[in-house]
């Protein structure tokens, strides 16, 4: 497996702990995310259905970095998500700083990782002696 599909493994793999924070630890979703929310239990669950699609999206691209459409799809995911959580920030002032950092972290690394390997991964081709 190529680097960026162990980076996103493991990116999706920290996902899915936070779909775990808002099927089953809401109370810990609003402490470590969101620092003004009140958050209802359904804000937590479709928080956790958005982040389990975003996982999987994750999943599915390092193993097929060279669908063009779903490397596309998984890219815009972790730029939609880092949209989201910045104008969380910006403008509703519902995010601590140090949460913005991590999700940018986490959003900015991989965003510029699939920007400079766009072109990179080509479909496999194999030969009749294989």
């Amino acid at each position: 497996m190529r680097a960026l599909g162990c980076w996103l493994m493991l990116v999706g793999s920290l996902r899915l702990a936070s779909v775990w924070f808002g099927f089953f630890d809401i109370w810990a979703l609003r402490l470590a995310v969101f620092s003004k929310t009140e958050m209802s239990d359904v804000h937590g669950r479709t928080f956790g259905v958005w982040t389990l699609l975003t996982c999987t999206l994750c999943f599915l691209c390092a193993f097929n970095l060279e669908n063009k459409p779903l490397y596309l799809a998984t890219f815009l995911s972790f730029i939609y998500a880092f949209g989201h959580f910045l104008t969380e920030y910006l403008i509703y002032h519902t995010m601590a700083a140090g949460n913005l950092t991590t999700v940018g972290i986490f959003a900015g690394t991989s965003i510029v990782w699939m920007l400079l390997e766009w072109n990179a991964h080509k479909p496999r081709t194999f030969s009749k002696l294989e």
